[in-house]
């Protein structure tokens, strides 16, 4: 019998895959009308778990039962968990860009007559259900003409669109600035309002802190707990619950060791690709020096990852006017390849897009941006390569049966520090770091924080671009702000705080920047 008020249930599940239990007796009770999060380290099974429950993994791939709704039900894939109101947001977002708004809304569940779409219907539904989301945009707008806050709001109002009784929400902010994400969590606070259950997986432990109502933490593949907020929970007891220990800190102790300038940008001003009257990036000009972490802060689109990508190659839009220095010498950044050679690397944002060919093993992943290293006159050495990538993956901790799997295989934490192993590999000068712990659970940033000090003891100039303002705050020995393209200011660990930063982030006058 289902337990009194609960809408889900999910009892005794095990999912196996070849030589790994990825979901051993995993148990999660759902109550009506609630905000349930689920937390864990990468790799911990949450996904694996959502998948069982929207027929990803079919019935009969797995053991155990799925109560919902008062019934049991047994799901062959997404169309019946749907059919049965059960709708997954996933991290990264299933919406075709070309597509109005209204055609996403309804893609795979059409307002047609007689086989015919009508448009009428399809424009007035979805218009109501962007009011339902605090959307206030036409929908005839493209996706790709929308911001990912926005997009995020589409995938909600197309959950809605299909009577959703239970939502799903895959590390809905992870991508958002702290204005959107905050926008977000009081959607989600007024669906509840609605009767909407909500279960979130996230790694950002102060939102499920201020939103859930319960939580579950799973660890390696089992329910650890559930804590209700009736009973109390926080920050704390969430990792101790995670990681199976307290961690006194976020952030590793580091004494910085800082030396000469290493790498230096001059009156960088590039043209943006997409409107030709627009600069992407307006006179920039900073400094990195040896042993250093800077941090670069922003708002969604001022322009911070457009200028990091115009440096590594120019991959983004076209260099008007400036200059690249590397140990006080001119380099040609032009081409990847170039940039490379001059000594730099670049951990992107979007690791599945740009970071990674999802078609790849791990260990071709590792090596892919220096084969040379591991090359004998044009031919790939394949015990250097199995050693690096076993090396890698043992620094790391990267959690895989092989370095022969596919990092398509990967949970998003470990897909990124397979994209860190691969730019650790070319041994730069420069590293520049996009959002690296973007959808990373708090026992991995850790880690990954670790690796980032040890960087910057070697001697490296490290750059960290990041959408979290703690994270710039503890890991950044100096940070520079930029607003629509343009440096505003820059301050040092000692004298920055989350006031001042914001106050430069949104500051249309940029300051000059002051002596490194």
């Amino acid at each position: 019998m289902p337990t009194q008020d609960a809408l889900l249930e999910m009892r005794h599940i095990t999912k196996r895959f070849p030589g790994v239990v990825a979901l051993d007796d995993v148990n999660l009770s759902v109550r009506r009308g609630e905000i349930h999060a689920i937390c864990g380290e990468n790799g911990a099974g949450k996904s694996t778990l959502m998948k069982v429950l929207s027929g990803v993994y079919p019935h009969g791939s797995y053991e155990g039962q799925i109560v919902f709704d008062g019934a049991e039900v047994q799901f062959n894939g997404t169309r019946q968990s749907e059919d049965a109101g059960i709708v997954i947001v996933h991290q990264e977002l299933a919406l075709i860009p070309e597509l109005s708004i209204a055609e996403n809304i309804f893609l795979g569940n059409e307002r047609a007559k007689a086989g015919v779409v009508d448009w009428d219907t399809t424009r007035r539904e979805a218009r109501e259900l962007m009011e339902r989301v605090g959307l206030a945009e036409d929908p005839t707008t493209k996706i790709k003409d929308l911001g990912v806050g926005k997009q995020q709001l589409v995938e909600i109002a197309k959950a809605l669109a299909k009577n959703v009784k239970l939502l799903i929400l895959d590390e809905p902010t992870a991508a958002l600035n702290e204005n959107d994400s905050q926008e977000l969590l009081r959607l989600m606070d007024g669906l509840r309002s609605r009767g909407i259950t909500c279960i979130m997986i996230s790694h950002k432990l102060n939102e499920i802190e201020q939103i859930s109502d319960s939580l579950t933490v799973i660890r390696d593949g089992k329910t650890i707990t559930t804590m209700n907020r009736e009973e109390g929970f926080n920050e704390d007891t969430i990792i101790k619950a995670m990681v199976g220990r307290s961690l006194e800190s976020r952030f590793p102790d580091h004494e910085p060791k800082i030396g000469e300038v290493l790498f230096e940008v001059r009156d960088w001003t590039v043209q943006d690709p997409r409107i030709a009257d627009r600069l992407s990036t307006k006179h920039a000009s900073f400094t990195v020096r040896a042993g250093e972490i800077v941090g670069f802060a922003g708002l969604m689109g001022a322009g911070r990852t457009e200028l990091m990508r115009s440096l590594f190659g120019e991959t983004y839009g076209r260099k008007l006017s400036g200059e690249a220095l590397v140990r006080g010498k001119r380099v040609d950044l032009s081409t990847v390849r170039k940039a490379i050679k001059a000594g730099l690397g670049y951990v992107t944002e979007d690791r599945k897009v740009l970071g990674l060919n999802l078609l790849d093993s791990i260990k071709r992943t590792n090596v892919s941006a220096a084969l040379g290293k591991i090359s004998k006159r044009g031919v790939v050495d394949n015990h250097l390569e199995n050693m690096v990538a076993e090396d890698f993956r043992a620094r790391l901790r990267t959690k895989t049966p092989s370095v022969d799997e596919g990092v398509a295989k990967l949970s998003g934490g470990n897909q990124q520090k397979v994209v860190l192993s691969k730019w650790l590999f070319t041994d730069p000068d420069v590293l520049i770091l996009d959002e690296p712990t973007r959808g990373i659970d708090v026992g991995a940033k850790y880690e990954i924080y670790g690796v980032i000090q040890a960087l910057a003891d070697q001697g490296k100039a490290v750059i960290v671009v990041s959408s979290e303002l703690p994270e710039l705050l503890g890991l950044s020995d100096r940070v520079y702000t930029i607003f629509e393209g343009a440096i505003t200011g820059e301050v040092t660990r000692e004298d920055a705080t989350q006031e001042n930063l914001m106050r430069m982030m949104t500051s249309a006058s940029p300051r000059p920047a002051t002596a490194a």
